[in-house]
């Protein structure tokens, strides 16, 4: 059995509770040594542009910029579906570290054999 993680995001800071949420267990999989991967999509890839991910959700909520920090420097990855970033306009953006572009055949791809996953 695989132990990688796929994170699946559809939400941005629009809910940014959500955001949080997800990010907590993509950064609880990447520190304890899974393969993690954030699939962004919808709104969520907005999140992928640099200085956008800022904030606190709610009182006692890690800020998002921390979580997003923690994340990268434990290997996790983020694929930005490449359909919703043109449907937004958004491909010449300057993209966070771990980002790329890459769909649902990459994703496949990346799973393999298997993945736990989450969707929010």
């Amino acid at each position: 059995m695989s132990n990688k993680a796929v994170i699946s995001l559809t939400t941005g800071l629009e809910d940014a509770e959500r955001v949080t949420v997800a990010f907590l267990v993509a950064v609880g999989a990447a520190e304890s040594g899974r393969p993690t991967l954030m699939f962004l999509t919808k709104e969520a890839v907005r999140l992928a542009i640099e200085g956008v991910a800022r904030g606190t959700a709610c009182e006692g909520c890690p800020p998002l910029a921390d979580l997003i920090g923690r994340y990268q420097a434990a290997g996790g990855q983020f694929l930005v579906c490449p359909i919703c970033v043109d449907a937004k306009g958004l491909r010449e953006s300057s993209w966070i570290a771990g980002a790329e572009l890459g769909g649902t055949v990459q994703m496949w791809e990346w799973i393999g054999d298997g993945a736990t996953t989450f969707s929010y």
